[in-house]
């Protein structure tokens, strides 16, 4: 493992007890510059471990609960009447930063979803008639609850499609939440240190960037994107009444980029089809769009993966 990602999650094991995919998650996305929707129940640590990435790297971290009367201007800012000058200045929201941590992403409706979609894809912010660039690296960690909890609203698929991978954080293992819980009745969490730069940041991403891709490999990706879409066209007649949409060319894009920096967080020097098989559900189960029959059956976008991993050839 490079050395500088081992001092990263070395720091964030201080305050982190097991949730292994969850780092693993969250590094992948500080690799390949892509947005994490992080989904689990309330408790899980979600927060913390987002906050102890910002710190273990020292970059500019701010964090938005999202709530019903959330407005889309205490996201991206606004522009207020200065009587001084007799003018309008901006003031710039808390999107306008490194790292962006949106709390319970989905407690918000979707007039202030919309406010992430120009900063999320185009990486700069629309204020009245001004536009402002963000400044590099820029992620958006979201944290949302699952859509039965009371309160929670379906993010729009326009949204979703901007996040690279939707990890679904699970409780703990017995054990780890033993530990969790001495260490909190103790109050022996560590304090995190800053032990890698934005400078470091871009060497380790630039390196992830550079890890090989055999043609076959590039071939296995987009083969698993069409089988989402065409599903008949790979034996897969049983899943056409299931899938709405399939995945998008994000989808492939983003496939393509996860499974360079999950083989470098595995120290290899090239990808294989087991990378992309590896980390396949997370960036495609939020990209699938499920139909009505296949909602009212119990089908997911895990099993539809499953199915098609299952189905098209490994190089």
């Amino acid at each position: 493992m490079n050395p500088i990602v081992e001092n990263i999650k070395k720091e964030i094991a201080k305050v982190m007890v097991g949730q292994e995919k969850m780092i693993e998650g969250l590094l992948i996305g500080l690799l390949t510059r892509g947005h994490i929707l992080l989904e689990g129940v309330p408790g899980l640590a979600k927060t913390t471990a987002v906050n102890a990435l910002a710190s273990s790297l020292g970059l500019d971290f701010k964090r938005v609960q999202f709530t019903p009367d959330l407005l889309p201007s205490d996201i991206i800012g606004t522009e207020i009447y200065d009587p001084s000058s007799n003018s309008f200045r901006i003031k710039q929201g808390p999107v306008f930063t490194n790292l962006l941590l949106a709390d319970e992403i989905n407690r918000a409706p979707a007039k202030v979803q919309s406010a992430l979609l120009e900063v999320m894809q185009e990486r700069q912010v629309t204020i009245g008639d001004h536009t402002f660039k963000i400044d590099l690296p820029f992620l958006v960690m979201a944290t949302q609850n699952p859509v039965e909890q009371e309160g929670a609203y379906e993010l729009p698929e326009a949204q979703l499609d901007r996040f690279l991978m939707k990890i679904v954080v699970g409780y703990n293992m017995r054990a780890e939440e033993l530990e969790i819980a001495r260490r909190v009745a103790n109050n022996s969490f560590g304090k995190i240190r800053q032990v890698a730069s934005i400078v470091d940041l871009e060497y380790i991403r630039h390196e992830a960037m550079s890890v090989h891709i055999d043609p076959e490999v590039e071939a296995y990706i987009v083969e698993l994107i069409f089988a989402t879409r065409e599903p008949e066209k790979y034996l897969l007649e049983e899943l056409v009444p299931y899938i709405e949409y399939g995945a998008s060319p994000r989808a492939t894009i983003d496939l393509y980029k996860a499974a360079r920096a999950v083989a470098f967080l595995k120290g290899r020097d090239y990808v294989s089809p087991i990378e992309v098989a590896y980390i396949a559900k997370e960036v495609l189960r939020h990209r699938i769009i499920l139909s009505y029959e296949a909602q009212a059956e119990g089908i997911t976008q895990d099993m539809i993966v499953e199915k098609v991993l299952g189905i098209v050839p490994i190089p």
